[in-house]
């Protein structure tokens, strides 16, 4: 049933041509765009607690997580040039594996883009609280964390989420510009920490290179546990193919825009994980068995506490990782600094995870799947502010109330599960629609994508138990919203006439 109703391609695309989006963007913006997404939490924040997951090991993690996203991304070239069109893996996976697997796919996500923009709503926070705090200007206790922190509601996080929901409505152009400059405040501050960390690099910081071994399924630990967690250092290149819709020449800009953006990304990346490790060491922080305590854990807070009282903060338990290397360095005032530009670039990825997730639903409604009212467009503005609207409001509230947890394997999650249909849809069309034109083509096709599939669901099987479960569950739930609503009010099945 999930594989009965395909919309052919050229419905898809003849659909968006008549209900279409307005083409405003080059190949430098979606390269900034893409570069925008990738480059966020995922480096400031993670490598933290890559570091507790790996040791220095996480260095492999950040190359494996490279080269299965980089597979991945060869695939939603192909794709993305063939067709056009707003929405990512969920309009691709409609015209290739049906529309009840093109729902679990825009449902899955959900799990990607909205969690996603509103864990970096509580990490964009997180910095201007502290910078507030040390300022003399810092807001009450109870309005700094949400309540499963110890406070209220997350007010920052709240007001980051709404305006970048604004600027949504306002125009794409306008935020594109936005996100631009972002960017090249991410780039300097990242250039400043690789010039400053690298010449302090030892040797010793890099032994035992692999403390934790190379992990195990569902136990999150392990340089694979690591690549796991830092796929979200690399998720939002895919984040590209959702303005396909608005991009001039897409067919030569999507893929420019895509593969572009993760390479620049992760080439810092590498530079960055290198200068962290080897300037101060990443050595995991081990329980009284010789077992590393899973992040995220009260035990690994004790862990942390106890040794903080008689020493440095180590690497793995900082908050903000990158700042925290350049203090122990020395280089204070730069650390700060780094912190600063955190603070200010890191809206842009909660614009792009939230554009994203707004142009999914946008297709997912004009499909039918969701209300059609969602697909309105602005008559002024020329975006579809109803979703910008409602999707914005559900980031603003949940980075108000929840913690970042689990999250980042939470989104992982959907991203890897997204991954892999993309890379089996490019197979499918080689076989289905071989003499259908593809402006770009994935090299090695029946070699990338196989390597693609069984990459993501390696990467997959090693993330959290807790994210697995969490997966399985909302994937449950979007079923049964599919059969409740979308599989009788489609577009599909009303012009198949079945009810």
């Amino acid at each position: 049933m999930l594989f009965k109703r395909v919309k052919p391609i050229d419905q898809i695309i003849a659909t968006a041509e008549k209900k279409g989006l307005t083409r405003q963007l080059g190949a430098f913006q979606l390269t900034m765009l893409g570069i925008g997404a990738i480059i966020g939490t995922g480096i400031f924040v993670l490598t933290a607690e890559a570091g507790q997951k790996a040791g220095p090991g996480m260095m492999v993690s950040f190359v494996i997580a490279a080269i299965i996203c980089a597979l991945a991304a060869l695939a939603y070239a192909e794709l993305a040039s063939m067709v056009p069109v707003a929405g990512s893996a969920y309009t691709y996976t409609y015209g290739v594996l049906g529309e009840g697997t093109a729902w679990v796919v825009g449902w899955a996500l959900v799990l990607e883009y909205t969690i996603a923009a509103s864990t970096v709503c509580v990490g964009w926070a997180g910095y201007v609280n502290g910078l507030l705090v040390h300022a003399g200007y810092g807001l009450p206790e109870f309005l700094r964390v949400g309540p499963m922190d110890g406070g209220s509601f997350n007010l920052l996080a709240c007001l980051i989420g709404l305006t970048v929901t604004g600027l949504l409505v306002v125009g794409t152009s306008k935020s594109a510009s936005v996100n631009t400059v972002l960017v090249l405040i991410k780039i300097a501050a990242l250039t400043a920490f690789v010039f400053v960390a690298i010449p302090a690099v030892k040797d010793p910081n890099f032994t035992p290179f692999v403390p934790n071994g190379w992990g195990s399924p569902m136990g999150g630990i392990g340089v694979l546990g690591a690549a796991a967690s830092i796929v979200f250092a690399y998720i939002g290149f895919d984040a590209v193919s959702t303005a396909a819709e608005e991009t001039k020449n897409p067919n030569r800009n999507i893929p420019i825009g895509l593969i572009g953006s993760l390479g620049v990304c992760t080439v810092y990346y590498l530079l960055v994980s290198y200068g962290a490790v080897g300037s101060v060491g990443s050595q995991p922080l081990m329980d009284a068995h010789g077992v590393a305590f899973e992040p995220g854990t009260p035990g690994f807070a004790a862990a942390c506490a106890a040794v903080s009282e008689h020493a440095a903060q180590p690497l793995v338990c900082s908050k903000e990782a990158l700042a925290h290397v350049l203090r122990l360095l020395d280089y204070n005032r730069l650390g700060n600094l780094v912190g600063l530009a955190a603070g200010i670039a890191l809206p842009s990825v909660i614009l792009t995870m939230t554009y994203g997730q707004t142009r999914i639903f946008f297709t997912m409604a004009r499909d039918g799947l969701l209300p059609s009212g969602l697909a309105k467009i602005h008559p002024r503005f020329h975006t579809p502010h109803i979703i910008t609207l409602i999707t914005g409001t559900f980031v603003a509230v949940f980075g108000a109330l929840f913690p970042v947890g689990i999250l980042a394997d939470i989104t992982n999650s959907g991203t890897l599960f997204a991954f892999m249909m993309v890379a089996l849809g490019v197979l499918i069309l080689r076989r289905t629609q071989p003499d259908r034109p593809r402006p770009f083509r994935t090299p090695i096709a029946w070699l990338v994508c196989p390597l693609a599939v069984l990459g993501c669901l390696l990467l997959f099987l090693n993330l959290s138990e807790k994210a697995i479960i969490t997966f399985f569950v909302w994937g449950g739930i979007g079923l049964v919203v599919y059969f409740a609503y979308g599989y009788r009010k489609s577009n599909l099945a009303r012009s198949n006439g079945s009810n």
